[in-house]
């Protein structure tokens, strides 16, 4: 039986796939360190704390919500032109958010923003699928994974070096010529290609699922605004949100060509592995979202010094990300995912320790052991999902993979930002008595709102922002260690349930379980130059 060699091209192709991700993934953590600014009314958009919560999270939940038809549509009409559609979409849409006027504004431009983003991701992992041999694919999508991960650590710092420079919209702005610069290496390297069978759009579900994460993520922030969780406009919006992805589930189930093949889930391979990065993608957004505000409002430091913190989170995943697989190879999933999933769950409980007078020597180990372990969670999770799946669903399982992420990121966002928010306005409360009873309410929802109010009581107005201080390093604490529970149950979820090492010479096939040979590469599957593509 011949060998699949895979296309004649295929380091370069993965290149530029990496290239278009960097471009999208860059913009979920680059607004982290313009958070602060972008509270400022003067400086930024006057943007209170929920309204921060939705620039973040708005992004992510378009994104996912639209991955699986944005990957099916990929499959049917050429993943080449499925991916030059959503990186201009994605472009034009960060213009709008360099734009905007308002925080009501930039929260409809960055889910525009999202619509662009959910096309690109699900035809990069899509495009490695078909031009990869199966030899080669754990290496290829341990590069394209570590790339996710080093993307997420230098949003921070790619920010923070921008807003040095020039006005918060710039963040947005930098998207404009990475657009160009992929779109024409899109066009120059890449081949098109499709999947052999072609399935139908599945709107419904996808409706079901926007509405029922939009719920879910509207309760949650909101019950963090109001810090109580039991008014009737935060419970019922969560359990609503809960019943809508219920009906979502019996939709999919019985639908013909559902766009998330719940059937999926009953192999650990796929389904243990979807949690690992879901969980790990859940405290990372968390620890970035507090840890900025830590930074900048806590310790002084500008968007640029708080985001070269971050370097040495990004350091660990360079180093760790693209060496994660051939650990993986070597101990088996379950022994590298759970052990690191431990290693994040320590360092996000470390940061208890951390108080605002803490040296950076004593900080910046704990942001690089907490790389290190989410650079160890990702690939090899990566690698178990689209391993378990056949190739013909390469689509399907990447749009899987990366909505739970999304999923976990946005929610990351939401719930702990929630806890944080909650945390502070328990802390913060009896040091608002110095304002009018009619300021209080405002000035506890954040410490950069405590902050402003600061500026109306002059004489108590260092005590003011000192209890803020102390009161914000107190809610991080809470936070992080609702982050570190999460990292422990998934480190248990995948010791228990995920698949070990594999006996010797029992690769695992794209092939859903089943040891079959890929059959070889053929131009009519991936034309190195269609008549498309020469266009």
């Amino acid at each position: 039986m011949n060998q699949d060699p895979g296309h004649p091209r295929r380091w370069r192709i993965l290149a530029v796939l990496v290239g278009c991700l960097m471009a999208i993934v860059i913009d979920t953590t680059i607004l982290n360190v313009s958070l602060t600014t972008l509270a400022d009314p003067a400086a930024g958009l006057g943007a209170t704390h929920s309204e921060l919560e939705w620039a973040l999270s708005a992004y992510t939940l378009v994104f996912a919500a639209l991955l699986f038809s944005w990957g099916v549509l990929a499959d049917r009409v050429g993943r080449k032109r499925v991916l030059s559609l959503g990186l201009a979409l994605f472009g034009l849409a960060s213009v709008a958010s360099a734009y905007s006027q308002d925080a009501l504004q930039l929260i409809v431009a960055r889910s525009a923003m999202g619509v662009g983003a959910a096309a690109v991701m699900p035809c990069t992992l899509a495009v490695i699928a078909a031009v990869f041999p199966q030899r080669e694919r754990p290496r290829a999508i341990g590069v394209w994974t570590a790339a996710i991960g080093v993307a997420l650590a230098l949003g921070p710092i790619t920010g923070g070096v921008l807003l040095a420079h020039f006005w918060w919209g710039s963040i947005f702005l930098i998207n404009v010529p990475l657009v160009a610069a992929t779109l024409v290496a899109v066009a120059v390297v890449v081949p098109e290609s499709r999947a052999p069978r072609t399935r139908g759009l599945d709107v419904g579900g996808m409706a079901l699922s926007v509405v029922g994460l939009a719920l879910i993520v509207h309760g949650v922030i909101e019950g963090g605004r109001l810090a109580s969780f039991t008014a009737p406009s935060t419970w019922l919006t969560i359990v609503a949100g809960i019943a809508v992805l219920v009906l979502f589930v019996l939709h999919e189930k019985r639908t013909v060509q559902p766009a998330f093949d719940v059937s999926f889930f009953r192999r650990p391979a796929f389904s243990v592995a979807v949690a690992a990065v879901g969980l790990v993608s859940f405290a990372m957004a968390g620890f970035l979202f507090f840890s900025a505000f830590y930074m900048q409002s806590v310790r002084g430091y500008t968007p640029l010094r708080a985001g070269a913190c971050t370097l040495a989170l990004a350091v660990a995943m360079m180093i760790f990300g693209p060496l994660s697989a051939r650990i993986s190879a070597r101990f088996g999933p379950r022994a590298v995912c759970s052990t690191a999933l431990l290693v994040v769950a320590a360092a996000l409980g470390a940061l208890v320790l951390v108080e605002e007078r803490t040296p950076l020597w004593a900080i910046l180990p704990v942001f690089f052991v907490l790389g290190t372990g989410i650079a160890n969670v990702m690939p090899p999770a990566a690698v178990s999902i689209m391993m378990s799946l056949p190739r013909e669903k390469a689509g399907v399982g990447s749009a899987m993979n990366n909505t739970v992420r999304q999923v976990g990121q946005a929610l990351g966002v939401a719930v702990l930002g929630s806890v944080l928010g909650a945390a502070y306005r328990s802390e913060i409360g009896g040091a608002l008595d110095a304002l009018p009873v009619e300021r209080r309410a405002a000035a506890g929802e954040s410490i950069e709102a405590t902050f402003a109010a600061a500026h109306d009581v002059p004489d108590q107005a260092a005590g003011l922002i000192s209890s803020a201080k102390d009161s914000f390093v107190a809610a991080m604490h809470v936070s992080s260690l609702c982050a570190a529970i999460v990292a422990l149950i998934g480190a248990a979820v995948v010791f228990r349930w995920l698949p070990g090492k594999p006996p010797p010479g029992a690769a695992n096939a794209w092939s859903g379980g089943e040891q079959k040979a890929d059959r070889p590469w053929k131009p009519e599957d991936v034309p190195v130059r269609s008549a498309e593509s020469a266009r």
